[in-house]
């Protein structure tokens, strides 16, 4: 039924897939703004891909036919294999912020300014070192952590897991949502929402939901002390949503406003 709603009406859906390849094409060509819009989307749903890629090997499998009574060790053995565990996991957590990564490269080449294209794609940049350093963790691919320095590890990897996080919330208020101006009150010029408290429960929301989000960026069994535990994922998944729905207002407020008194279409 999922299947049949992402593709029926074509006439109505056609736009929609012509936007998604848009987004997976990027360095190809100049992205837009409702292009940049997407890629955003798709890196909050990093958990979404992943449930996704389990679901289907869930159903080509068989294990959905399988006893409920079987024990576990002996289902959805390919969850345990090193092609699904550390290949496919990490790499669909990557791609989406390598699609948004390429088009703030493409950006810069077709503008030439480094502010604000280089600095966005930095921010993707952590986002993705995020990824990697889980990726090869040393207690992940198995290796004995006194013999690699784990705590070291840890601590470098916390060190950036801050960092990408206030980067993000930094960048959500001061460039996407155009707040945090000093000389208007720590917000922005010609608010188009009545209630201004409204707008700083956002910027609250948005601080402690921003590291919610990069915790869905450390792949499971990681061996990272701050890694979401898997009863969380399902709350750390519809929170990421919701976060990204309430940006998604202030980020088209900002784009309207600076439009309109740009006098640009």
């Amino acid at each position: 039924y999922t299947t049949v709603q992402l593709i029926f009406p074509l006439r109505v859906r056609l736009p929609m897939w012509e936007a998604v390849w848009g987004v997976l094409t990027a360095p190809l060509h100049s992205p837009s703004f409702f292009h940049g819009y997407v890629g955003d989307i798709f890196t909050s749903m990093v958990k979404v891909f992943q449930d996704m890629l389990w679901t289907i090997c869930f159903i080509f499998s068989g294990d959905w036919m399988i006893s409920e009574d079987t024990e576990l060790s002996t289902v959805h053995q390919w969850s345990r294999t090193n092609t699904y565990a550390h290949i496919l996991i990490p790499l669909l957590t990557l791609l989406p912020l390598w699609f948004r990564f390429n088009q703030c490269l493409r950006r810069y080449a077709d503008t030439g300014n480094r502010f604000p294209h280089l600095a966005n794609a930095f921010k993707y940049a952590l986002s993705q070192t995020v990824t990697l350093f889980g990726a090869f963790h040393p207690l992940y691919l198995g290796i004995k952590q006194q013999d690699y320095g784990f705590d070291l590890f840890q601590f470098f990897w916390g060190s950036v897991f801050i960092t990408s996080s206030l980067y993000s919330f930094t960048w959500d208020v001061y460039m996407d949502w155009g707040l945090g101006r000093p000389k208007f009150g720590f917000l922005g010029p010609s608010l188009m929402y009545p209630r201004k408290y409204g707008y700083f429960v956002i910027i609250g929301l948005d601080l402690v939901l921003r590291f919610a989000w990069v915790l869905t960026l450390v792949p499971p069994q990681s061996g990272a002390s701050f890694a979401l535990p898997q009863y969380m994922t399902a709350v750390s998944l519809m929170l990421e949503l919701f976060r990204r729905s309430i940006w998604g207002f202030l980020r088209l407020e900002n784009e309207h406003r600076s439009n309109a008194s740009g006098f640009r279409r």
